[in-house]
């Protein structure tokens, strides 16, 4: 009887300790569910397919005849006999985006259609001339003589020139055809009405030098050289008569003093000619 007693006891004292195991173990899951509602995972290929987009995103090809946001046309012209024949490639404006030379631009180039050469010059006729605009290469063979970028006639970005021999001859940046290193001023903020260009190459004055009245026209118009006047230097009226013409030295560093060798009034008369008041002294 006392066996039986203890066995019931122990038996019961088990089934209890089962219920508060089970109790607690399921307490335990509850706690896992509430944390963990949904599987934790990465779509990886999802992620990779998302890169392959982006790079190809990135690698979307660009048109080579769209310069500056322009589309263009390509051109080539050819001189020389041999092995000296020289070829240039160049890119030039459609005629629904022709422009013609700025009032203060000094280098304008385009393509003559009838001559079929490349040339420089502020005198140009719509309908026979292709504006240059986009990458230009002169070439030698496989050889490369000159490199650079137009935008609409003008000179713009990195130039180089180079020897037959690959060796490097000259290297200048420009902005809109004038050396990027060279000094605009203008009468107005908006920068409408150009004031004066002075012409800097590799930190000195270098090239030539304009001043503009506030009508627009020319003013002054001279050549500097290592920071010197050198030259015929000329005034003009803002009617664009020439007002006086005054003579530097030809070569810089030389301190003889400029003289005037004419001057004019408004209406074009001369009122002083050098030549002829030293000839009234002798």
């Amino acid at each position: 009887m006392t066996f039986n007693l203890k066995k019931l006891l122990y038996i019961s004292l088990s089934f209890l300790a089962l219920q508060v195991y089970a109790q607690d173990d399921e307490s335990l899951e509850e706690l896992f569910e509430t944390k963990y509602e949904t599987p934790l995972t990465i779509d990886l290929e999802a992620d990779v397919e998302e890169e392959v987009t982006e790079v190809k995103e990135k690698k979307k090809k660009i048109n080579p005849k769209i310069f500056y946001g322009i589309k263009t046309k390509r051109g080539f012209t050819r001189h020389g006999f041999g092995d000296r024949v020289v070829v240039e490639l160049f890119h030039y404006l459609k005629d629904k985006d022709y422009v013609g030379p700025d009032e203060y631009v000094r280098d304008f180039y385009w393509y003559d259609f009838k001559k079929k050469k490349i040339v420089n010059s502020t005198r140009i006729k719509k309908g026979y001339a292709g504006v240059l605009h986009g990458h230009y290469v002169k070439k030698m063979g496989d050889q490369v003589l000159e490199e650079g970028y137009f935008y609409k006639g003008m000179k713009h970005g990195r130039w180089v020139r180079l020897s037959r021999h690959d060796i490097l001859m000259d290297k200048e940046v420009y902005w809109k055809g004038w050396t990027k290193q060279s000094m605009l001023s203008y009468y107005d903020f908006q920068r409408t009405q150009l004031k004066e260009i002075i012409p800097v190459h590799y930190g000195e004055k270098q090239g030539e030098y304009f001043a503009y009245h506030s009508n627009g026209n020319l003013a002054v118009v001279g050549y500097y050289q290592f920071n010197d006047k050198v030259g015929i230097w000329r005034e003009y009226y803002p009617n664009t008569r020439v007002k006086r013409e005054i003579k530097y030295p030809l070569e810089p560093f030389d301190d003889t003093p400029p003289v005037i060798l004419k001057e004019w009034d408004e209406d074009g008369r001369v009122i002083y000619d050098r030549e002829k008041f030293r000839a009234s002294l002798d």
